[in-house]
């Protein structure tokens, strides 16, 4: 399938879209490392469902662009959220059902929280994705700062210069230890690979790395999102939010709930890990289904 492209904000975003043009809206967001073809399965069922499913390309990842060599190549989670928001604009979509995991859950939370009037519900992986940049100096168990091994090694010019000479070898790293008991092979390893030959793919990377722990500075343009996200909004949308029960790098976030109001329901997908709708596409196309449905009442 043909990406297609579309300017909106700061970048001319490259996206998959499925089902009828006049279908309801679903707007789905990958993480890192990965790249659109997470939703492959999932975007299929959603379109023979009337959805019009349309799967951006982040920003620093596969054909999508910044439209300026001026504009900071930051990865911070203000930047994600806006850019989900200009995509919705720039396609002229008022709202939509949002859905994501990682990265691209990140963008979604930030527009459910911050504009619930664009978002009809919300399909979250691993549940409150904003982060509290203020408090992210605060140690967690040995078990989990064990898991982020790799955001420490960004901190510093080793990382980078590591992911700059072996981005492939870092995400199939990644991959296993986060997904342990999903089986994919290196076709399906290879079709998302690509996506990490972005010009702005290492930059993007190391800079939210390092500016969700209070490293670096952030983009002048996304200070006031920034400023907002600070006060850890609550989520007001209808909601499902998703684990995986093999995941190897969040332990669960049942203790996430008291972040939302209104209708709130967790569920925990058996022997999937961090990537859940490539590896559970049925059974997240169904959170979607659902999620649409408690919207509407």
């Amino acid at each position: 399938m043909q990406a297609k492209i579309v300017t909106a904000g700061v970048l001319d975003v490259a996206y998959r879209e499925y089902g009828p043009a006049d279908g309801w809206p679903c707007i789905m967001g990958h993480g890192f490392p990965y790249d659109v073809h997470a939703y492959a399965e999932v975007a299929l069922v959603l379109a023979q469902s009337g959805a019009r499913v349309l799967v951006p390309w982040l920003r620093g990842y596969g054909p999508t662009r910044f439209r300026s060599a001026r504009t900071p190549r930051s990865g911070e989670q203000a930047a994600l959220g806006a850019d989900l928001l200009a995509f919705m604009d720039a396609l002229g979509i008022g709202r939509a059902v949002l859905g994501g995991y990682d990265w691209g859950g990140r963008a979604a939370c930030i527009v459910a929280a911050l504009h619930p009037e664009r978002a009809t519900g919300l399909v979250s992986g691993n549940s409150y994705n904003i982060q509290d940049i203020a408090r992210a100096m605060e140690p967690a168990s040995p078990p989990e700062e064990a898991a982020l091994w790799y955001q420490y090694l960004f901190h510093n010019e080793r990382g980078r210069r590591a992911l700059e000479r072996n981005p492939r070898g870092f995400a199939r790293q990644l991959w296993s230890m986060w997904s342990p008991k999903w089986a994919f092979d290196d076709a399906t390893f290879a079709r998302s690979a690509e996506a990490f030959d972005n010009p702005d793919f290492v930059d993007v990377v190391i800079h939210s790395y390092r500016h969700r722990y209070g490293l670096v500075a952030g983009d002048p343009a996304c200070a006031a999102i920034e400023q907002r996200l600070a006060a850890q909004p609550q989520i007001r949308v209808p909601t499902i939010a998703i684990d995986g029960d093999s995941d190897g790098v969040n332990p669960g976030t049942a203790h996430h709930a008291r972040k939302f109001e209104g209708h709130f329901e967790r569920r925990v997908f058996r022997d999937a890990g961090h990537n859940l709708p490539q590896e559970r596409p049925a059974e997240w196309a169904q959170a979607v289904l659902d999620v649409r449905k408690a919207a509407l009442g």
